[in-house]
């Protein structure tokens, strides 16, 4: 009996930090909020008295309700990743991708040179000379 009280004490804790989190966080209650009401008018929408076959035909052909079904599955995700505490790496991919361009650019062969002096005149001043030095001094 112990070891059943342990395990549910130690299942608790670990827990614990995402209830806190899902209480605590608008965001998360917005987004459940609106994937319940989403869910709650596709389901009058639904089963406005009909019969379960006919529901599941409205489903199948009404692309108003399968939107609004993504939207509530949307919601719920959007939810849970942040009760996870996951975070969205469109910030990171976006950077990512602006240095492997910029990158790719500078180096190319082709438009390197050109666009290594554009930058040059930019960050020096137009006419300026650049010129790297080694000191070997140590």
């Amino acid at each position: 009996m112990a070891k059943l009280q342990d395990r549910a004490r130690d299942r608790a804790s670990d827990v614990k930090p995402y209830i806190e989190r899902a209480l605590k966080d608008e965001q998360v209650r917005e987004d459940v909020k609106s994937a319940i009401a989403t869910a709650r008018d596709v389901y009058e929408q639904l089963l406005g008295g009909r019969a379960f076959g006919a529901a599941a035909a409205k489903v199948v052909s009404d692309k108003d309700i399968q939107q609004s079904l993504r939207d509530a599955i949307d919601d719920l995700r959007d939810a849970a990743d942040r009760v996870q505490g996951k975070d969205s790496h469109g910030a990171r991919n976006a950077t990512l991708l602006l240095t492997g361009i910029t990158l790719g650019v500078l180096f190319n062969p082709l438009t390197g040179p050109a666009a290594r002096r554009w930058v040059q005149d930019k960050v020096f001043g137009e006419g300026e000379e650049f010129e790297y030095r080694q000191d070997n001094a140590k």
